[in-house]
């Protein structure tokens, strides 16, 4: 499939579980549902049209800059996904100390860890693999993009891939989004987002 159609799905699914996970209240548990009530969904609408921004020719036409940019952007919709997927699991989430610990995100003297929608990408990685979750579709993509869009915050020098790269990171996105809309829970398959 074409770069710019996966980049439309991205968009529409985005958009679609932005609209029902909004408004989760009276069935989501109430702590998700506060978490997700307040959350900025929009804005992982607005940063998926963005990845157009990216989409290129001829192959390799970005900029160091842009391509740095561009691998932000994608990290900040990885970012949103995972945060989306912990907090709708958020009683889950809060009750799994084994791997709340391994992420580094429990306060023992707090008695609690920090909520998700809080977390950057570092522990969101950390609980996400020490939980076992998103194994095929994520681990390797998380990994690689979290390092790539690093670059924005170095003066040294850091591989920043290509265009060709980035583009197939942009697919398996995609992959990654249908995983975790595959997992969350609906009450009817009616209400289940759908990406076109």
């Amino acid at each position: 499939m074409p770069t710019a159609q996966v980049v439309q799905r991205i968009e529409t699914l985005n958009r679609n579980l932005a609209g029902f996970w909004k408004n989760a209240n009276g069935w989501a548990p109430i702590e998700a549902a506060g978490i997700l009530s307040k959350s900025r969904l929009d804005w992982q609408v607005s940063l998926s049209s963005t990845l157009r921004m990216w989409l290129r020719e001829p192959p390799n036409a970005l900029s160091d800059g842009e391509l740095i940019l561009a691998w932000a952007n994608l990290g900040s919709l990885i970012e949103g996904t995972l945060k989306l997927f912990l907090s709708a699991y958020y009683n889950d989430y809060q009750n799994d100390i084994a791997n709340l610990k391994t992420a580094n995100v429990y306060d023992a003297k707090k008695g609690g860890s920090k909520s998700p929608d809080g977390l950057t990408l570092e522990p969101l990685k950390k609980f996400c693999s020490a939980a076992n979750l998103f194994v095929e579709e994520g681990a390797a993509l998380i990994e690689l993009v979290q390092a790539r869009r690093n670059a924005i915050h170095a003066f040294k020098d850091r591989p920043i891939g290509d265009d060709a790269e980035f583009q197939n990171a942009i697919h398996c996105y995609l992959i990654l989004l249908r995983a975790v809309n595959n997992q969350l829970p609906y009450p009817d398959d009616i209400w289940v987002p759908r990406e076109f």
